[in-house]
């Protein structure tokens, strides 16, 4: 088990009388990772909508009045990681995926799959079926694609992505679930906090990953290739980036840089593990296959 914790301050100014926000920043409830301890602070006083799905994702919807608007969220999550060893966890079947899977086989927005069906084959068709395709998948797009800051934007797909070469952990994440689905191989988009990424990278950002449902269960890559996929704390899970968004703003809306912090809390006999890189396959999804 790994205990995290985090903040998120996002600062705004609305320029017309009001704009509406639908936020995707609090830690996930799912059936392996549990809230311990969270605190939301909006500085203008504003009624709240809070909604979460079957996956977990918890959405808040506010209209804000002209003016700054400063949002910032503290939480401490545990998570409960289950490793396995990579060669045991074979594909399923189509006809055998649970219904809750089947949305992650098929086109999205970002991951145009249907358009690498060609290329997927060639590439990963003849090889052995399971997490050993996956992680074979995962170490091409590392292989073909260089991790370069501002080279994209909310418009870049997985098919800019394959062409030029460039992109950030989303176009990473959009590109890797792509091929995955064109070799029939189910896969979704997550987004979250992550800690221990090279600070050579800039200051702590939101970060997008993959899972790929193999062996029953979803299991966690990070193409990008950015961070320790033991330090994720989860924010959102959807078909690609469209579904979880951190912030999807209506209206004229102006907004600084996201503030991040996290840090990994253990202390002498807690159960809590100070996150490293392993070579096991890492799943937080619980077994239920949602």
């Amino acid at each position: 088990m790994v205990r995290l914790k985090f903040s998120i301050s996002l600062n705004y100014v609305i320029k017309d009388s009001t704009a509406d926000f639908i936020f995707n920043l609090h830690a996930a409830h799912t059936l392996n990772q549990t809230v311990v301890q969270e605190t939301l602070y909006v500085s203008q006083p504003l009624p709240l909508h809070h909604v979460t799905d079957h996956l977990g994702n918890r959405f808040m919807r506010l209209r804000a009045s002209q003016g700054p608007m400063m949002v910032r969220y503290e939480a401490t999550v545990d998570i409960a990681q289950v490793f396995s060893p990579p060669a045991s966890l074979g594909e399923a079947p189509i006809s055998q995926l649970p219904m809750a899977v089947l949305p992650y086989i098929y086109p999205s927005r970002y991951c145009q799959s249907d358009q690498m069906t060609m290329l997927a084959t060639r590439e990963f068709g003849h090889l052995r079926q399971g997490y050993v395709r996956a992680q074979a998948i995962h170490d091409w797009v590392q292989a073909n694609t260089k991790f370069t800051s501002m080279s994209s934007n909310s418009s870049t797909s997985a098919l800019d992505t394959l062409g030029q070469h460039v992109g950030v952990c989303r176009d990473f994440a959009h590109l890797m679930i792509a091929l995955c689905r064109a070799v029939n191989l189910p896969a979704r988009f997550a987004t979250g906090i992550d800690y221990g990424a090279d600070p050579a990278l800039g200051p702590t950002d939101f970060h997008a990953y993959v899972e790929v449902f193999v062996g029953g269960r979803w299991y966690i890559f990070d193409p990008s290739g950015t961070a320790i996929p033991m330090g994720f704390v989860r924010i959102g899970t959807g078909r690609d980036a469209v579904d979880v968004a951190f912030s999807t703003i209506f209206g004229a809306v102006t907004s600084e840089p996201p503030i991040i912090s996290i840090i990994a809390l253990t202390e002498p006999g807690a159960p809590w593990l100070m996150p490293f890189r392993r070579t096991d396959a890492l799943s937080t999804a619980g077994e239920h296959p949602m």
